[in-house]
């Protein structure tokens, strides 16, 4: 039987991957709104993870179609003790996700391909930041729909106010880190037509220490509410992740997306040594994926460690999105060959 542990597995690895096909657009719309200069160097690499959607898309319906080994509250008929109740209902969820998914896509390719064309002439500028003003609202929004229903409301008794801050700060500041690496392969390799510059490194950095801080932030405000309330409904769920069978890598996550990152970046040195921000980027993505699988697969505290299933099935979607993101850079005529 494949158990929860393993389901668990496959939503970490939607989250995942949604989140990095939706950070790479609001990232090039967010340097686009403040006037980053850089971000010439990273428009056409970020948006290329737009070729992600489909994978997320594929995930997503498999998610659905097996709602009750996804979500441990499908089937309840009882959900008066919940939160938010009038949220588990099967259908408005399936509903929501996939018309939420539906728009996002719609919206960033417009976004993509009025970038395109945007240096064309000042009416195409102007369309093209008509439409970079809408990323980040719209971001924001289904980001929340997302951390709530594959995260916070997995128990539906259990609820915080600043979850899905919490999390979608989180997961960009992971998309950042797997920026920092997907530039260091590809310009080790010599596999773009155009290499990135090095002092892209350095910028990337500076956002990375910010993310921390501000990943930090929001996880101690939601776990020193949650701890002096001390009620059992909120604080049980914490409690079982922290002290449970997933006791490392909670603590694990703490190291390598805190401790590590914040030491490393508080210094100039590291912040400018390519090699140094790479390690650190490589500590912040493993962080991350320790997070999201403790906060989806230990609501209970308990459980077995996932690992043949993490290998497979986080492998093989890997390869995947690998695949889909290489053709996209092809057809944007990207890399070389």
């Amino acid at each position: 039987m494949f158990a929860y542990s393993n389901w668990s597995v496959l939503t970490a690895s939607f989250v995942v991957v949604l989140s990095l096909a939706l950070s790479g657009v609001a990232l090039c719309s967010v340097l686009h709104l403040v006037g980053a200069k850089w971000r010439y160097e990273v428009r056409h690499l970020a948006t290329s993870l737009y070729a992600l959607f489909p994978l997320a898309f594929v995930l997503l319906v498999i998610l659905l179609v097996n709602g009750s080994h996804t979500f441990p509250w499908w089937g309840a008929h009882d959900t008066h003790g919940a939160h938010m109740p009038g949220w588990y209902l099967p259908h408005w969820l399936m509903t929501r996700e996939i018309l939420g998914m539906v728009f996002m896509m719609a919206l960033y390719w417009v976004f993509i391909e009025r970038q395109k064309v945007s240096d064309r002439s000042s009416e195409d500028a102007a369309r093209f930041h008509s439409i970079a003003t809408w990323i980040p609202f719209f971001f924001v929004l289904y980001s929340t729909m997302v951390a709530w229903d594959f995260e916070m409301t997995l128990v539906p008794a259990w609820h915080s106010a600043i979850y899905a801050l919490q999390q979608f700060v989180s997961t960009f500041g992971m998309f950042l880190a797997f920026l920092v690496i997907w530039i260091y392969a590809l310009n080790s390799s010599n596999a773009l037509i155009q290499p990135i510059k090095t002092y892209i490194y350095n910028y990337i950095a500076q956002m990375l220490l910010a993310f921390t801080l501000l990943w930090i932030y929001t996880f101690f405000a939601q776990y020193l509410t949650i701890w002096y309330g001390n009620l059992p409904e909120e604080m049980d769920r914490v409690a079982g992740m922290q002290d449970g069978d997933y006791t490392f890598i909670w603590w694990a996550m703490i190291v390598l997306k805190f401790i590590i990152p914040f030491v490393a970046f508080s210094f100039p040195g590291p912040r400018h040594n390519v090699n140094a921000i790479t390690a650190v980027a490589a500590c912040i993505i493993v962080g991350t994926l320790f997070e999201r699988y403790v906060w989806i697969g230990g609501i209970n505290g308990t459980g077995p460690y996932p690992l043949v299933a993490a290998i497979v099935v986080g492998g093989a979607v890997a390869f995947v999105g690998f695949i889909l993101v290489r053709m996209s850079m092809h057809r944007a005529q990207l890399l070389k060959g």
